[in-house]
């Protein structure tokens, strides 16, 4: 599925793209500066070395026109693409100094969010055919955290709450220090919070039982066995109705080898912190066209 910044996201991105530059640029490229001409214009391709997902394409034209106003970028690629090594992703054409400048800042993002989407990829390819979905955490960049979310969605993976504002999660520690029981924990947030989303983490089959039972929109299995998630697939049942009145996430100790099995087991979800606090960047470089 082919995906494109949305305004806020683009508009974060500029914001991003200004502080990224004033880190790296600073007061001036001492180098690029002195050797190239000011109104010389380059070409660079962006070329794919390794197979993946692309996210993040957009950033390529949003740093560059930062630095030139009148630079172009001709997309061959859009963002959910699947390409392989060797590939060309996007031209850019600017000015010389605004080339060689731009090039790492350019890089980072793009590298980085496309590390994301491929390791997304590769999870939901692992599950295919089940009727689970990987969904990301709170683990990301901090200051990243909307742009890595997107990278998630390019890959084919859903997003879970952007933060504590959006949804409600009762962890464990919110037990320890409250003294609340789940189910208390449940009906104290339903009042609070009725329109409001409700994850409940279990740290056992009872607890994920109670957590059912209690009306929690989805019960988080912490750590739990193959064979206590089974149960607890059994317990909440199969049916629509089931689904649709409370949805199962699997959580903890999930890498590439076992997501497969987890997936078997009849759950809704799987969330996976590695696709963004882990994901190597995906090797991407920009290639300047030698002049003449």
């Amino acid at each position: 599925m082919q995906h494109y910044l949305d305004q806020t996201l683009f508009l974060l991105a500029e914001q991003l793209a200004a502080l990224a530059l004033q880190e790296d640029v600073g007061r001036g490229d001492l180098t690029g500066s002195v050797l190239l001409p000011a109104d010389a214009q380059a070409t660079a391709e962006l070329i794919i070395k390794r197979d993946g997902v692309l996210a993040g394409l957009q950033w390529l034209e949003i740093v560059f026109k930062r630095l030139d106003p009148d630079a172009r970028v001709q997309y061959e690629a859009v963002d959910g693409d699947r390409v392989r090594k060797g590939a060309v992703a996007a031209g850019v054409t600017c000015r010389q100094p605004a080339l060689v400048a731009g090039e790492r800042t350019a890089l980072n993002l793009v590298q980085r969010l496309s590390g994301i989407a491929t390791l997304t990829g590769r999870f939901m390819d692992a599950i295919e055919g089940t009727r689970a979905m990987v969904f990301d955490t709170r683990k990301t960049t901090p200051g990243l955290r909307a742009f890595e979310k997107y990278a998630v969605r390019c890959g084919g993976g859903a997003n879970h709450r952007m933060g504590l504002y959006d949804e409600m999660m009762i962890k464990d520690n919110h037990l320890y220090l409250s003294g609340l029981s789940l189910p208390e924990a449940i009906a104290r947030l339903r009042e609070a919070h009725p329109g409001k989303r409700l994850t409940a983490e279990a740290e056992n089959l009872d607890e994920a039982k109670g957590a059912v039972d209690a009306g929690a929109d989805i019960v988080l299995l912490d750590d739990f066995s193959l064979e206590d998630i089974r149960r607890a697939v059994e317990y909440r049942g199969l049916d629509d109705a089931d689904v649709q009145r409370t949805q199962l996430e699997v959580s903890g100790g999930v890498t590439l080898d076992n997501v497969a099995e987890y997936a078997r087991t009849g759950v809704e979800r799987i969330s996976v912190g590695a696709i963004t606090h882990s994901a190597p960047a995906l090797d991407i470089s920009l290639k300047v066209h030698k002049p003449g």
